[in-house]
């Protein structure tokens, strides 16, 4: 076991995987108790949605290898879906969002977290069907990591200068960084505040439970989306949360099914119509017709300019 982080043990990962399925098992003949079938749909919902996200993390903390989190990834996807679904039946509110972001600064961070996700395994298909959820209960245009996160990959999102929790000051500085130097300072600040900032979150001091604890690992996720897609140094970035691993299979990502058109590396004719982007350079979103030539970025100074698809 390679794991990714030191309080994670080999009896903590099997011990997880052991009681999740037996979690599965369990729920498929007993009820949460509850006062309405509608309430019990819904603690249902957020419990196997929580589930899915402890799976997804533990995964990668254990040092599974990247593509065994791609199904996981789609699975978590389908747990946010049906989250929405049942919490809008039983609060009568068909666009409620699955996590209030803006109230709760821990369910602002699943949401960048699955977010990062999406982006750095490249799934932008996924990104599109979790953000539709959010975007849905009014949050497009309300947070400026939000909004970064997903302007170079999703078309028609806004720029705006405000965000909800000041914990996410630093990252977003580091996008705006007027040097590359500052930019990684304002990164490794970001990474350096990220545990202590989350005090009140559920999932806070979980490695000192033990071994039979509910720790399953502490990822900045948000913050190597955010080296990925703005092209920020993080070579001296070395605290435990930051996703260096996850970061390193984005930007080495080489396309494995044709038929997904998901990346070309620039001198080579573009494989789809539609909107691409490139992570070493700012504001690089283009649209390109099929057969164009994808261009070298013009301030490129790190290997050969790599052009990811980001939609119709």
């Amino acid at each position: 076991m390679n794991k990714r982080q030191k309080y994670f043990s080999e009896y903590q990962y099997k011990n997880f995987l052991k009681e999740h399925d037996e979690v599965v098992e369990f729920f498929k003949t007993n009820t949460f108790q509850s006062d309405s079938p509608e309430e019990e749909a819904t603690l249902r919902s957020r419990h196997f949605q929580q589930l899915a996200l402890d799976k997804l993390l533990a995964t990668y903390t254990a040092g599974e290898k990247i593509p065994s989190l791609l199904p996981l990834l789609e699975t978590l996807i389908e747990k946010y879906e049906t989250r929405q679904a049942k919490l809008a039946e039983y609060q009568n509110s068909p666009d409620i969002s699955p996590l209030a972001i803006n109230d709760w600064s821990f369910q602002y961070e699943e949401c960048v977290q699955v977010i990062g996700f999406c982006v750095l395994l490249h799934r932008t298909d996924l990104l599109r069907r979790f953000v539709k959820l959010i975007d849905r209960a009014g949050y497009a245009g309300d947070d400026t990591l939000y909004e970064d996160l997903l302007t170079k990959l999703l078309p028609n999102r806004q720029d705006v200068d405000q965000w909800f929790h000041d914990v996410y000051s630093p990252l977003i500085r580091a996008i705006y960084a007027d040097s590359k130097e500052e930019a990684t300072q304002f990164l490794k600040k970001y990474c350096s505040q990220w545990y202590p900032a989350f005090k009140q979150a559920p999932w806070h001091d979980s490695h000192l439970q033990g071994e039979d604890g509910n720790y399953v690992g502490y990822w900045a996720i948000e913050a190597g989306a955010i080296a990925f897609l703005y092209g920020i140094d993080d070579s001296n970035i070395d605290h435990m949360v930051y996703p260096k691993d996850l970061v390193k299979y984005a930007r080495n990502y080489q396309l494995t099914d044709p038929t997904k058109m998901t990346c070309i590396d620039a001198g080579q004719p573009c494989s789809q119509t539609g909107y691409w982007f490139t992570p070493v350079q700012a504001d690089s979103r283009r649209y390109f017709e099929r057969g164009a030539v994808m261009p070298i970025a013009n301030d490129s100074k790190r290997g050969n300019t790599i052009w990811y698809w980001a939609s119709e």
